[in-house]
């Protein structure tokens, strides 16, 4: 995939030792500092890029948080072009 996509993950930790946000913030951590573009909302956090870059920082923000809770679910949601990159800031900028 050449063109830049948007990926949007939201993983809910179930943990007998940490609070569910706590284990959240070890994965959003992991987004942080993949250089990627990305931006955190109050029931995902959606991710700007490459589809395998991101792929892959998705992989470790899951395996991160697997490794502080009990269980995990993931949903993922992405939205891909064939011939334009998609952008959060051109979705959004009707609402800026």
């Amino acid at each position: 995939m050449k063109h830049s996509v948007n990926i949007s993950l939201q993983i809910l930790p179930v943990s007998s030792s940490m609070h569910p946000y706590a284990v959240i913030d070890r994965a959003i951590e992991v987004i942080k500092n993949s250089g990627l573009k990305f931006k955190v909302c109050p029931m995902e956090t959606v991710i700007e890029g490459d589809y395998d870059q991101i792929m892959q920082t998705i992989d470790k923000a899951i395996k991160t948080a697997y490794s502080f809770a009990d269980q995990v679910f993931v949903n993922i949601k992405m939205q891909i072009a064939k011939n334009q990159d998609v952008s959060m800031d051109e979705k959004l900028k009707k609402y800026v």
